[in-house]
């Protein structure tokens, strides 16, 4: 008994560290994917803020994710966007409560691993878009400047080719310099912090010495800055949908964007959960239906006070595990910090430089970029490498939704090429009447008048040896249509040899398949 409540005891301990140590990575974080997103500059903290307590203190006792932090994810700021763009900020929770609906039918059905269904190349095109589309914003906020894409068509490309302008407005123009300082001392102590700090210095977060050595900074020197506007209220900035909010729901697009908004989500929270399991020893694997009902009670929440959509965040889910969280404890106390911080202590929020904040997410734009994904993925499947480029290049050139939809589509041509390609070598030896075809690829009925006239070609009489090695995949029809051949063909004198064992795994594989369906 005295051993159980000292184990319990422990475990308590290390949930309160890991917690504060979230809590800390959580405020700035929330704060800045707020701005990111297109919310209203005096409405973004609130927003922001009240999504990472909605994140901990709902999200975090329901997860099947016993160590996953939830909260507004940058993986969302892009897609939140173009929401509040085309449909308005008013609209926005209507939209998320809509994303909540489908994640909570499909953990109750449980869809939940088919959200996990999607290629890591789309998944890693995506992010990689993602961070180009934060990077290239946040760099112009980062000089007190508004993004020149603004609600303009092909706005993220607009962002990326006037960076250069923002440069120059930040060496040069008084109004931009102070900003421009304020931005780069936030990225250098993220930069170096990160290089040079040890291993359990790094518990300290990052982006939080950035944040709060910049903010000494503006203070100290009375820079001329933009700060974050704070409410006298937390909840000032949220509000319930009104009656006439809902006729938003005879839109079309709205369900699409709801819909759209429950795929990227819940792809981005099982994808965070399957990496908090890879990490940790202590704690329960995921339940994936139950964390997916989880973030669609948090979503649906989230519509009704009208504030950012919350999911799985790896940052904050990896530094909870490296801090040495055990329970689903942690995850609810970094909720319950941040709500005490901002009812007691919301004046020193409106210290922090806007800058700062844009700072740290043009630093974490640039490292959802990874050039060295890219090139593995080519080196090694150049068909996955166009899923991933087709993928960035719909949503850099586009916006997410397109760009989701142009991956998939890539994904679903591959997987038809990957069925549907049979490749066939024939070696003939006419002297010692000898035949040796490789087969490569899946042997299925698309490719069964290809197959049927490749083994036609085989003269009767001859040593027929069929290589079956690098045959992914034989459907009933091509089995069948090769046992009918091997007949004919031995009874008209040939020999036929077959690799039996391929043969017999490739059938056992297909009727596991098939028994696993019914």
């Amino acid at each position: 008994m005295l051993l159980l409540k000292a184990l319990l005891a422990r475990s308590i301990v290390h949930d309160v560290f890991a917690s504060v140590v979230v809590f800390l990575v959580a405020l700035p974080l929330s704060m800045g994917i707020a701005i990111a997103s297109g919310v209203p500059m005096e409405k973004a903290a609130s927003v922001g803020l009240v999504t990472a307590i909605i994140g901990g203190l709902v999200v975090g006792p329901l997860s099947g994710s016993p160590l996953q932090v939830s909260g507004p994810a940058a993986g969302l700021t892009v897609m939140v966007a173009d929401f509040i763009q085309k449909y308005g900020f008013e609209t926005l929770g209507i939209i998320v409560m809509v994303g909540g609906l489908v994640q909570i039918v499909a953990g109750l059905f449980r869809l939940g691993p088919v959200f996990r269904a999607v290629s890591p190349a789309l998944i890693q095109g995506m992010l990689a878009g993602i961070g180009v589309l934060i990077f290239a914003s946040q760099f112009h906020v980062m000089v007190d400047d508004i993004p020149p894409g603004t609600d303009r068509e092909f706005g993220g490309v607009i962002n990326l080719w006037l960076i250069p302008e923002a440069v120059f407005k930040g060496v040069t123009e008084p109004a931009h310099q102070p900003a421009a300082v304020i931005g780069l001392l936030t990225i250098a102590i993220l930069s170096l912090w990160a290089a040079l700090a040890s291993k359990a210095l790094r518990l300290v977060p990052a982006a939080l010495l950035g944040v709060v050595a910049a903010t000494a900074a503006a203070s100290s020197f009375d820079l001329d800055v933009r700060n974050v506007p704070v409410p006298e209220r937390l909840l000032d900035a949220a509000r319930a949908p009104h009656l006439a909010d809902l006729d938003a729901l005879r839109d079309i697009g709205v369900w699409l964007a709801g819909l759209s908004l429950a795929f990227v989500a819940s792809a981005e929270s099982l994808l965070t959960a399957t990496a908090a399991d890879s990490l940790q020893r202590h704690a329960e694997r995921t339940g994936y239906n139950r964390e997916i009902i989880a973030q669609g009670t948090g979503n649906i929440l989230c519509g009704l006070l009208n504030v950012l959509p919350v999911t799985g965040v790896i940052v904050r889910t990896s530094a909870n595990v490296m801090a040495g969280a055990r329970t689903r404890l942690s995850s609810f106390l970094h909720g319950a910090w941040i709500l005490l911080f901002v009812l007691l202590l919301p004046q020193l929020l409106s210290m922090i430089p806007v800058a700062a904040l844009a700072a740290m997410l043009v630093y974490t734009g640039a490292k959802l970029v990874k050039v060295d994904v890219a090139k593995d993925l080519w080196r090694q499947d150049r068909i996955e490498a166009v899923v991933f480029g087709v993928t960035f290049a719909g949503i850099v050139g586009f916006d997410l939704l397109t760009g989701i939809l142009l991956g998939l589509g890539a994904s679903l041509a591959r997987l038809v090429y990957t069925f549907s390609h049979l490749a066939i070598r024939i070696e003939k030896d006419d002297d010692s009447k000898f035949v040796h075809m490789f087969l490569d690829g899946a042997a299925t009925f698309i490719r069964l008048p290809r197959f049927a006239s490749a083994l036609e070609e085989i003269p009767p009489g001859y040593d027929a040896h069929i290589h079956l090695g690098r045959l992914t995949y034989i459907d009933h029809a091509c089995l069948t249509m090769l046992i009918e051949w091997g007949k004919n063909f031995e009874a008209a004198g040939g020999r036929l040899h077959l690799d039996r064992d391929i043969l017999h795994r490739l059938f056992d594989e297909q009727a596991s398949r098939s028994a696993n369906t019914t």
